[in-house]
């Protein structure tokens, strides 16, 4: 190469590094924050749309709310939920967690 390019290369960007050294630097960035967060995430999530997915009825249930009571009707979308007395339909999506019998939540 001719040295007047490499003098005019290096005056034109003093201290910085080429453009494909940051996108360099970027990449395992992404990596490490799709391995870390995203990925651990969608994990739980699809662990928790199975339990909700497989309510069945007789199952004791925690919903949005915070309202615990024992399931007496599942639908498709929509599930009974008895709160000792009353009854409450609730939206299946709304289940927080699956209660084990004469246990308490898992996160507890």
């Amino acid at each position: 190469m001719d040295s007047t390019l490499l003098l005019a290369l290096a005056a034109a960007a003093p201290g910085a590094a080429p453009a494909w050294t940051q996108l360099l630097m970027f990449v395992p960035l992404l990596a490490i924050f799709y391995f870390l967060i995203i990925r651990p995430q969608q994990r739980q999530m699809k662990a928790h749309k199975a339990k909700i997915d497989a309510v069945k009825r007789g199952d004791q249930v925690i919903t949005g709310g915070g309202l615990v009571g024992k399931v007496t009707k599942v639908d498709d979308a929509y599930v009974e939920i008895d709160l000792g007395g009353a009854k409450v339909r609730a939206v299946k999506a709304t289940l927080s967690d699956v209660i084990q019998p004469g246990g308490a939540p898992a996160n507890d």
